[in-house]
This record gives C-alpha cells, structure tokens and sequence, in this order.
C-alpha cells in the first residue's frame, strides 16, 4: 500500500468575504491576532506540499466567520461575532464556506483510499507563544490520537527525527493542545479505516513568524526534511 500525503491549511488567513465585512467593523485588531488567523500556517503548508508534491488544500478566510477546523455542533463554530446571526444567516455561511472546503477534502481522502492508498494528511497550523498569561513552552507540536498505532509511530519517528536534527528545538506530542480533541482529523478519523488514513496537525510557535523570523527558514526546513526521513517507509 502506497502513501499519499495530503496536506491542509484550515486557519490560513483572516479575509472577510465582501458581503460580511459591515459585520466585522470594529474587530480589525480581533482580526488580526491569532484569533484571527494562524498565522504562518499558510506557508507552511504551501512549503510542505511542494516538498512533498502532495495535494494542499487551504482556507483563507478567518475563524472567526466560521471555524473550519471546528465540528458543526461545537459551541466555538461560530465567533462572538457571527454568534448571535439568525439560524438562516449562520446555515448560509455553512453552505458558502463550511461544508465546500470539508468536502473537498474529505472526497480528496475518499478517493486515494479507494485507490489502494494510504492517506497521510498533515494539517498545518500555528500557536501564540503566550496564551491566558502563561508561556508555552514548545517549539513545534505533533497532534494526534495514541489509540491509533499509524499516527502513534509515524509522530515518535518525527519528533525523534526532529531531536536529532534540531537538538535546541523543543518538540512536544499532543501540545498544545489534544490530538484527540474536537477538530477536522478527529472527525476524518471516524469517516476512514485505521490503516486507511493518519491525521496530524502539525502545530508550529509564531514566534518564529514575529520575533524570530531570522530562524523561521531554517526551522521550515527542519520540519521538512524530518517529515520526509520519518516517513520514508511509508512511501
């Protein structure tokens, strides 16, 4: 079984289609902080795919119209901001925005599946480096669910590639956050066999796209390289 690698991007920017942005006067600086967007993770992935020569996917307009990368009932969807528009307003932003982008990949994963492939999807991201007042203390992040041995390995593999390569880097599974929490991979995780597809969100510090933007190339190309090492078996 061969891998396939696809590669998303559901936090790359903070645009607000023309018809929504009265809505947004007022939230320029909301817009523009991580709130806003993720920032970097649009480069990212674009440098991933081309390394790669994986298909990408991205999504540029903010979260805080409607969170992609969110499940259609979990409470954050929708931002304070489009929160309180009627139900009609918010199934209308679902069906312009939501449910196209998903689909897409979703069907992109169906189809390599059935073509005998094993799907490897790496969905890049970013974190701020200080969050509710306290430092996080991390590098790069590789989110993903233990219970499954495929993401399981090929996230050991990584984070031991990265080690090696980068020793001053710190590199965390499962941080910031939880790879098993609500989020697009958990949900594709529930749509496709265990030995089918593997979801990792690939969580990178912004402080190397503010303060450190000295050393954000020669991170990039870490994170590359290793992932390409790493998978090596796998292609």
């Amino acid at each position: 079984m061969h891998a396939r690698f696809i590669i998303s991007c559901e936090h790359g920017g903070n645009q607000i289609p023309d018809d929504y942005r009265l809505l947004f006067r007022g939230y320029e600086s909301l817009l523009g902080s991580h709130r806003g967007l993720d920032s970097g993770a649009l480069q990212l992935a674009n440098a991933l795919a081309e390394r790669l020569g994986a298909t990408l996917f991205t999504a540029t307009i903010s979260r805080l119209l409607v969170d992609l990368n969110r499940s259609i009932h979990h409470p954050h969807l929708f931002s304070e901001v489009t929160r309180t528009l009627s139900s009609n307003a918010r199934q209308e932003i679902l069906a312009r925005y939501y449910y196209p982008y998903r689909n897409t990949v979703e069907t992109a994963i169906t189809e390599a599946i059935q073509h005998r492939n094993r799907v490897i999807h790496i969905s890049a991201h970013s974190f701020t480096p200080i969050f509710n007042g306290k430092l996080r203390r991390a590098d790069i992040g590789l989110l993903y669910d233990p219970s499954k041995p495929l993401e399981r390995t090929l996230c050991h593999d990584w984070q031991k590639a990265l080690k090696k390569t980068a020793p001053s880097l710190r590199i965390r599974r499962n941080y910031p956050y939880s790879g098993n929490a609500d989020g697009f991979t958990t949900y594709l995780r529930q749509r496709f066999p265990v030995n089918h597809y593997a979801g990792i969100e690939l969580e990178v510090n912004q402080k190397y796209f503010f303060t450190e933007q000295v050393r954000w190339p020669a991170v990039r190309s870490t994170i590359l390289d290793t992932l390409l090492k790493s998978t090596q078996t796998y292609r």
